[in-house]
Protein backbone atom coordinates (compact mmCIF):
# COMPACT_ATOMS: atom_id res chain seq x y z
CA UNK A 1 0.00 0.00 0.00
CA UNK A 2 2.09 3.26 -0.99
CA UNK A 3 2.45 5.47 1.59
CA UNK A 4 -0.14 8.12 2.29
CA UNK A 5 1.07 12.32 1.47
CA UNK A 6 2.34 14.00 4.33
CA UNK A 7 0.80 17.74 4.84
CA UNK A 8 3.62 20.09 3.80
CA UNK A 9 4.85 22.76 5.97
CA UNK A 10 3.47 26.41 5.25
CA UNK A 11 6.32 27.83 2.70
CA UNK A 12 8.54 30.37 4.58
CA UNK A 13 7.99 34.14 3.03
CA UNK A 14 11.24 35.16 1.42
CA UNK A 15 13.64 37.69 2.83
CA UNK A 16 12.31 40.46 0.61
CA UNK A 17 8.05 39.79 1.17
CA UNK A 18 9.10 39.96 5.23
CA UNK A 19 10.72 43.25 4.45
CA UNK A 20 8.30 44.24 2.48
CA UNK A 21 5.70 43.67 5.21
CA UNK A 22 8.08 45.15 7.77
CA UNK A 23 8.84 48.70 5.65
CA UNK A 24 4.60 49.18 5.52
CA UNK A 25 4.83 47.84 9.19
CA UNK A 26 7.62 51.00 9.90
CA UNK A 27 5.62 53.21 7.64
CA UNK A 28 2.62 53.16 10.02
CA UNK A 29 4.32 53.03 13.20
CA UNK A 30 6.12 56.24 12.09
CA UNK A 31 2.51 57.61 11.00
CA UNK A 32 4.01 58.21 7.83
CA UNK A 33 2.19 60.41 5.34
CA UNK A 34 1.82 60.98 1.87
CA UNK A 35 4.92 63.50 0.49
CA UNK A 36 6.93 61.91 3.33
CA UNK A 37 10.19 60.72 3.04
CA UNK A 38 11.67 57.14 4.10
CA UNK A 39 15.20 56.96 5.82
CA UNK A 40 18.22 56.64 3.67
CA UNK A 41 18.80 53.15 2.39
CA UNK A 42 22.33 52.48 4.39
CA UNK A 43 20.41 53.37 7.61
CA UNK A 44 17.49 51.48 6.78
CA UNK A 45 19.85 48.44 5.68
CA UNK A 46 21.45 48.88 9.31
CA UNK A 47 18.18 49.05 11.50
CA UNK A 48 16.95 45.73 9.86
CA UNK A 49 20.07 44.08 9.84
CA UNK A 50 20.07 43.11 6.35
CA UNK A 51 21.89 44.17 2.64
CA UNK A 52 21.64 47.13 0.41
CA UNK A 53 20.56 44.33 -2.37
CA UNK A 54 17.72 42.74 0.15
CA UNK A 55 16.65 46.16 1.03
CA UNK A 56 16.65 47.03 -2.69
CA UNK A 57 14.36 44.73 -3.42
CA UNK A 58 11.64 45.48 -1.07
CA UNK A 59 11.78 48.85 -2.04
CA UNK A 60 11.33 47.94 -5.85
CA UNK A 61 8.12 46.05 -4.59
CA UNK A 62 6.82 48.81 -3.11
CA UNK A 63 7.26 51.03 -5.79
CA UNK A 64 5.72 48.94 -8.42
CA UNK A 65 2.69 48.64 -5.91
CA UNK A 66 2.56 52.61 -6.11
CA UNK A 67 3.11 52.81 -2.48
CA UNK A 68 6.42 54.78 -3.10
CA UNK A 69 8.16 56.71 -5.47
CA UNK A 70 11.93 56.16 -5.51
CA UNK A 71 13.55 59.76 -6.59
CA UNK A 72 17.07 59.60 -8.11
CA UNK A 73 18.98 61.45 -5.69
CA UNK A 74 15.82 62.18 -3.09
CA UNK A 75 15.67 58.88 -1.78
CA UNK A 76 12.04 57.04 -1.19
CA UNK A 77 9.07 58.85 -0.64
CA UNK A 78 5.80 57.79 0.34
CA UNK A 79 2.65 57.99 -2.28
CA UNK A 80 -0.02 56.25 -0.50
CA UNK A 81 -0.35 54.54 2.33
CA UNK A 82 -1.71 50.77 2.59
CA UNK A 83 -2.08 47.64 5.12
CA UNK A 84 0.46 44.93 5.83
CA UNK A 85 -1.82 42.19 4.76
CA UNK A 86 -3.11 44.27 1.60
CA UNK A 87 0.43 44.81 0.31
CA UNK A 88 1.88 41.22 0.27
CA UNK A 89 -1.66 40.31 -1.49
CA UNK A 90 -0.48 42.22 -4.39
CA UNK A 91 2.78 41.35 -4.12
CA UNK A 92 1.96 37.90 -4.53
CA UNK A 93 -0.64 38.48 -6.88
CA UNK A 94 2.41 40.55 -9.36
CA UNK A 95 4.45 37.61 -8.93
CA UNK A 96 2.32 34.91 -10.33
CA UNK A 97 1.03 36.97 -13.06
CA UNK A 98 4.75 37.93 -14.19
CA UNK A 99 5.34 35.07 -15.87
CA UNK A 100 2.11 35.84 -17.75
CA UNK A 101 2.95 39.62 -18.65
CA UNK A 102 6.29 38.21 -20.16
CA UNK A 103 4.24 36.26 -22.86
CA UNK A 104 2.27 38.48 -24.00
CA UNK A 105 4.92 40.91 -24.17
CA UNK A 106 6.75 38.67 -26.28
CA UNK A 107 4.03 37.68 -28.49
CA UNK A 108 3.09 41.44 -29.50
CA UNK A 109 6.14 43.47 -29.42
CA UNK A 110 8.07 40.54 -31.33
CA UNK A 111 5.57 41.42 -33.81
CA UNK A 112 5.59 45.03 -33.60
CA UNK A 113 9.28 45.57 -34.17
CA UNK A 114 8.88 43.44 -37.38
CA UNK A 115 5.83 45.98 -38.54
CA UNK A 116 7.78 48.69 -37.41
CA UNK A 117 10.85 47.81 -39.31
CA UNK A 118 8.60 47.61 -42.88
CA UNK A 119 6.38 50.89 -42.02
CA UNK A 120 8.86 53.37 -40.03
CA UNK A 121 8.72 57.01 -41.24
CA UNK A 122 11.57 59.76 -40.89
CA UNK A 123 9.36 61.02 -38.22
CA UNK A 124 8.88 57.66 -36.20
CA UNK A 125 13.13 57.41 -36.87
CA UNK A 126 13.39 60.78 -35.02
CA UNK A 127 10.67 59.66 -32.14
CA UNK A 128 12.81 56.00 -31.77
CA UNK A 129 15.88 58.58 -31.59
CA UNK A 130 15.04 60.74 -29.55
CA UNK A 131 13.77 58.22 -26.97
CA UNK A 132 17.26 56.94 -26.74
CA UNK A 133 18.61 60.17 -26.74
CA UNK A 134 16.06 60.13 -23.18
CA UNK A 135 17.55 57.20 -22.00
CA UNK A 136 21.22 57.78 -22.56
CA UNK A 137 21.10 60.67 -20.71
CA UNK A 138 19.36 59.11 -17.98
CA UNK A 139 21.96 55.99 -17.47
CA UNK A 140 24.66 58.51 -16.96
CA UNK A 141 22.95 60.77 -14.63
CA UNK A 142 22.95 57.39 -12.92
CA UNK A 143 19.06 56.67 -12.78
CA UNK A 144 17.68 53.63 -14.00
CA UNK A 145 16.10 54.95 -17.81
CA UNK A 146 12.38 54.40 -16.91
CA UNK A 147 11.06 56.92 -18.86
CA UNK A 148 13.75 56.81 -21.67
CA UNK A 149 12.70 53.08 -21.59
CA UNK A 150 8.82 53.60 -22.32
CA UNK A 151 9.16 56.25 -24.85
CA UNK A 152 11.49 54.04 -26.60
CA UNK A 153 8.23 50.84 -26.47
CA UNK A 154 6.03 53.26 -27.19
CA UNK A 155 7.25 54.99 -30.33
CA UNK A 156 7.95 51.55 -31.89
CA UNK A 157 4.36 50.71 -31.30
CA UNK A 158 3.60 53.87 -32.99
CA UNK A 159 5.94 53.01 -36.50
CA UNK A 160 4.35 49.75 -36.27
CA UNK A 161 0.83 51.61 -37.37
CA UNK A 162 -1.70 48.53 -35.86
CA UNK A 163 -4.33 49.49 -34.57
CA UNK A 164 -5.43 46.22 -32.86
CA UNK A 165 -1.70 45.84 -31.51
CA UNK A 166 -1.85 49.31 -30.42
CA UNK A 167 -4.92 49.21 -28.24
CA UNK A 168 -4.06 45.95 -26.81
CA UNK A 169 -0.13 47.19 -25.52
CA UNK A 170 -2.21 49.65 -24.39
CA UNK A 171 -4.05 47.43 -22.12
CA UNK A 172 -1.30 46.05 -21.04
CA UNK A 173 0.97 49.65 -20.38
CA UNK A 174 0.08 49.26 -16.17
CA UNK A 175 1.05 45.96 -15.93
CA UNK A 176 4.26 46.26 -18.31
CA UNK A 177 5.46 49.34 -16.19
CA UNK A 178 5.08 47.25 -13.28
CA UNK A 179 7.82 44.75 -15.10
CA UNK A 180 9.90 47.31 -16.50
CA UNK A 181 10.16 49.24 -12.71
CA UNK A 182 11.15 45.73 -11.47
CA UNK A 183 14.01 44.73 -14.19
CA UNK A 184 15.63 48.41 -14.17
CA UNK A 185 16.06 48.16 -10.73
CA UNK A 186 19.08 45.40 -11.32
CA UNK A 187 22.44 45.91 -10.76
CA UNK A 188 23.98 46.65 -14.69
CA UNK A 189 20.55 46.25 -16.47
CA UNK A 190 19.80 49.96 -17.66
CA UNK A 191 22.86 50.02 -19.94
CA UNK A 192 22.11 46.37 -20.84
CA UNK A 193 18.80 47.41 -21.55
CA UNK A 194 20.03 50.48 -23.47
CA UNK A 195 22.23 48.59 -25.69
CA UNK A 196 19.37 46.00 -26.18
CA UNK A 197 17.56 49.22 -27.35
CA UNK A 198 20.12 50.24 -29.63
CA UNK A 199 20.25 47.39 -31.47
CA UNK A 200 16.56 46.87 -31.88
CA UNK A 201 16.55 50.83 -33.56
CA UNK A 202 19.87 50.06 -35.80
CA UNK A 203 17.05 47.19 -37.61
CA UNK A 204 14.61 49.01 -37.99
CA UNK A 205 16.27 51.85 -39.30
CA UNK A 206 17.54 49.38 -41.91
CA UNK A 207 14.06 48.36 -42.70
CA UNK A 208 15.00 44.47 -41.72
CA UNK A 209 12.09 43.37 -39.98
CA UNK A 210 13.35 39.41 -39.21
CA UNK A 211 16.43 40.89 -37.69
CA UNK A 212 14.25 43.63 -35.67
CA UNK A 213 11.79 41.12 -34.98
CA UNK A 214 15.09 38.91 -33.27
CA UNK A 215 16.50 41.93 -31.56
CA UNK A 216 13.45 42.47 -29.82
CA UNK A 217 12.59 38.98 -29.07
CA UNK A 218 16.52 38.50 -27.61
CA UNK A 219 16.14 42.31 -25.70
CA UNK A 220 12.89 40.88 -24.31
CA UNK A 221 14.52 37.56 -22.44
CA UNK A 222 17.06 39.97 -20.92
CA UNK A 223 14.99 42.48 -19.42
CA UNK A 224 12.49 39.61 -18.13
CA UNK A 225 14.87 37.90 -15.76
CA UNK A 226 14.85 39.07 -12.36
CA UNK A 227 17.12 37.48 -10.59
CA UNK A 228 16.58 36.65 -6.65
CA UNK A 229 18.45 38.37 -4.49
CA UNK A 230 20.00 35.52 -2.01
CA UNK A 231 19.11 35.43 1.74
CA UNK A 232 21.21 37.56 3.99
CA UNK A 233 22.32 35.85 7.30
CA UNK A 234 20.71 38.54 9.66
CA UNK A 235 16.62 37.62 10.12
CA UNK A 236 14.21 40.63 9.91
Amino acid sequence: MPAKPQPRPPARPRLYEQLVERLVEYMSEAELAPGDRLPAERELAASLGVSRASLGQALVALEVQGVIDVRHGDGAIVRRTVSEEGVLSLLRDRANRRAEIIEARQALEVKLAELAAERRTDEDLAAIDAALELMRAEVREGERGVEGDERFHAAITNAARSRLLTRMMDELAPMIRETRLESLSQQGRPQASLAGHESIASAIRLGDPSVAAEAMRQHLRLVSTVPEVPADRATV
